[in-house]
């Protein structure tokens, strides 16, 4: 069972970045851009740190998009919840860019779909901070 999901998984996340290579080329090749950065903070439902590095580079490799850093509640408590730190290019609308995690995560661990997820409460800063604004220079 477990060949057939990552099956499954490999042949949606190759769809996933065919959509977002197009959406990406498209964009450039127009220069119409549709460039609105966001930056969320997703909240975490797989736990196992091989679930968690497949899932944040799932997100690295799909154009447009990248793991930023992963983020503990309480490094005291193992049990903490653990935050993925997210950089969307495309994310004048950060409810679906949270959404879009939230499938793939489901995708990823179908056994996360029945534990409870409140994306109301996960952090967006929209739009994304500038280098400037970090203390860094541009």
């Amino acid at each position: 069972m477990a060949i057939v999901h990552a099956v499954k998984f490999i042949l949606w996340l190759k769809v996933q970045l065919l959509l977002a290579t197009w959406t990406v080329v498209i964009d450039t090749l127009s220069g119409n851009k549709k460039i609105d950065p966001c930056v969320v903070t997703y909240p975490l439902r797989v736990t196992s740190d091989w679930h968690i590095t497949l899932f944040a580079t799932s997100i690295t490799i799909t154009p447009g998009t990248m793991s930023l850093t992963i983020v503990d509640d309480d490094e005291e408590n193992e049990q903490g919840d653990r935050h993925l730190i997210v950089h969307a290019v495309y994310g004048s609308k950060p409810d679906q860019v949270l959404a879009d995690l939230q499938k793939m995560e489901e995708m990823l661990a179908p056994h996360v779909a029945a534990i409870a997820h409140d994306l109301s409460a996960a952090k967006v800063e929209y739009p994304a901070p500038k280098a400037s604004s970090l203390g860094r220079k541009a």
